[in-house]
Formats: structure tokens, sequence, C-alpha cells
């Protein structure tokens, strides 16, 4: 028997003729709508339902509702405010093939659908999504070129420090076990002298590590860890994860971060080249050999020329999809907010390059991701 789900978009008195009136051809989510085989996308969902959704109440269709929380990441929404929007957007309506005047799922069935998913087949359901996203930018023809670039970005864990100390000082659990302190990058402050001076930014939370194709701009793989791994030891996975999707870079580069020997000999083992930049401590010590070969080849400085782009995809997930600070709690469901932000902005990117439509944040939509 097969799976059955609540039937949508079905005996409206309007039929599609409102869509066709006040949804633009132009607009983002029609092309959208149209970009990709969502059911395909959504195979084997059917299976975290209770007998297969083959008996009892009729389910939503995991289509609908995983289109929904994609909706919620693309805007910049939390679960509750993404069920106001799409009751009220015609355009959103469309997008999930909802009549018009149907209710739309509620918050509760987005948590729900994350939690079984999570439960019947862990966060790697969510990676093979994002992996057949990526599947159908290279099979529609977007050119990827040689370089790949990656980085890492860190999620402020959804914890209130201070309270959390006080719950494991009194013997309780804390609230988030996975979430760990960690150290990204430099930040700036002012001594109590008036002196600016660069001291490390220190966070609670996690990380999230992207290898980005430079040409193309789409992300092709991503891992999770606590704050406390360092950059460098998650870049074997990113290389493998890329050639299983038979990504063909000639070059890899990154930030000093990864620049550690194994990183560089795998490169080599691999037949690619190594735009890892190096701390200055190796030409100096060894100005002559190996190091300075890397440094000064070509390929080397072509890479670290496209540096900047994955740093400008990091800044675009922290502040229009929400990756600054965590949605919710624990190392696995951080695993779906990474994977559905670099979805979402993988799809953003495909729609501009297959469809040549931008998406445009208006007024009403920022008014309603504003905490």
């Amino acid at each position: 028997m097969p799976a059955r789900f609540r039937p949508f978009g079905n005996n409206s008195f309007w039929g599609d003729c409102l869509y066709e009136m006040a949804v633009p051809k132009t607009h983002f989510l029609r092309q959208l709508k149209g970009l990709i085989d969502w059911e395909k996308l959504t195979r084997g969902l059917a299976d975290c339902y209770k007998g297969g959704a083959e008996y009892g109440p009729f389910p939503y269709n995991p289509t609908t509702v995983l289109k929904m929380l994609l909706l919620s990441y693309l805007y910049k929404m939390s679960e509750r405010q993404i069920e106001e929007y799409v009751s009220d957007s015609l355009a959103a309506r469309y997008f999930l093939d909802l009549a018009a005047h149907e209710a739309v799922p509620d918050h509760s069935t987005l948590s729900v659908f994350k939690d079984r998913i999570l439960k019947r087949k862990g966060p790697e359901m969510f990676e093979r999504m994002f992996q057949e996203v990526v599947c159908v930018a290279i099979e529609k023809g977007i050119v990827f070129g040689k370089i790949q670039i990656v980085d890492a970005t860190h999620t402020i864990a959804d914890v209130n420090v201070k309270k959390d100390k006080e719950r494991k000082d009194g013997g309780d659990k804390p609230r988030d076990g996975d979430a760990a302190w960690g150290v990204k990058g430099k930040k700036k402050v002012r001594t109590v002298d008036g002196k600016m001076v660069k001291v490390n930014n220190i966070f609670y939370g996690y990380k999230t590590h992207m290898s980005l194709n430079a040409e193309s701009k789409i992300i092709t793989s991503v891992a999770v860890t606590p704050g406390n791994k360092t950059d460098g030891q998650q870049f074997p996975e990113l290389v493998q994860k890329d050639e299983q999707l038979r990504v063909e870079a000639k070059i890899y580069a990154g930030d000093k971060g990864y620049d550690d020997g194994d990183n560089h000999y795998l490169l080599k083992e691999k037949g690619k080249s190594s735009a890892l930049c190096l701390n200055e401590y190796r030409t100096r010590l060894y100005p002559e050999g190996l190091w300075a070969d890397i440094k000064a080849s070509e390929d080397y400085q072509m890479g670290l020329r496209e540096r900047y782009k994955i740093e400008q995809k990091n800044g675009e997930g922290k502040r229009w999809h929400g990756l600054d600070r965590c949605r919710y709690v624990g190392l696995a469901k951080y695993a779906v907010q990474s994977l559905m932000t670099a979805m979402t902005m993988n799809l953003k990117r495909m729609v501009l390059l297959l469809c040549g439509v931008s998406f445009r944040w208006s007024s009403r939509n920022l008014a309603k991701s504003l905490p």
C-alpha cells in the first residue's frame, strides 16, 4: 500500500487563477518551486512515519513540511513566525502547493517533523538532501571551477552561560551538553587605558565547517563539531565528501587554521595543489624547499585570492539566515540547522545562476525576522 498524505491544493474555488494573477512569473518562490524535483528530494521520508504512512490518520506530506521549514531559513524566521507568514503570503502558499483557503501546517508540525527524522534516520538524512541539491546543481550545468575554499564559522549556543553555570554548580545537567567553549579568530577590544588591542574571540557553541566552490559559489560539503574542535582536523572529511559528489577541484585554499602537514600531504597524495595559507614560521625556518615552493607557486597565489568568497558566504549565513545563533539544543539538531542553512544558500545561488532571479528581502520580511 502506498503512503497516504493529506490532500492539498484541491477543490479550491479560485483554482490556480489567483496565483497566476498574484504571483509574478519572475517571483523568487515561483522559480524555486520549479527548480528541482521536490518529491525526489524527500524520497524515503515516508519511512519516518508510523507504518510508513500507510495507515492511521493522514499525515502532512513531508515535501510540504520540508519546504515550509526551508522558508523559515530563507526568511530567517522562527517556526512560529513562518506559520504566520505562510498564512498571509500567496507566494508562500503557491510554493507549498496549498490552496488559498487551506490552513497551513502549524509550527509544532515542523518540530515533530525534525524530531521524527532525527529519531528514525539521524542527521544523515538532512545531509543526503543537502547533497542531492548539490547534485542537481551539477546536473543542470552550473560550472564548478578548479578551486575549493574551506573555512569554519561559529554559532553561539542557545544558552544563557551565567544561568547555565549556576545550574551546573547546583548539580543539574547543562542546558546543552554538546556545546563547548572555543576560539574563532580575533576581535578588537578597548583596554582600561583606552588602547585598542586584539584578543581571542571566545564563544560557547558549535562550528560549521564548509567547502565552497570558488567559481559557482555553491557549498559542496558541510561538517559540524562542538566549538572546541580545530578547523584543520575537519579538512580530510570535507575533501572526502567533495570527492563523493565528484567535485573535481584541483586546488584547495584555506586560512592558517588549515596549515597542517597532514593536510598538505593529503592534497599531494590526491594530486591536488595546496593553497592552505602557510604560517610565517614555515618559510622563515625553511627559506628553501617544500614550503617555499608551495608559497611561490601560481596555484597557491590563485587560491589565496579566492578566500574572501567563503568569508562572504559565512557572513551571509549569519546575517541573513540565522547561523549566528543556534535555533535548537544539541549537536544533532545543530547539524539540521547547519545543513538547512547551507541548502538554503545553495538554492538561492542556483535560482540566480539558472533562472536569473535573485532573492530580495522586503521590509515586511525583515520586520517579521526581527526578534
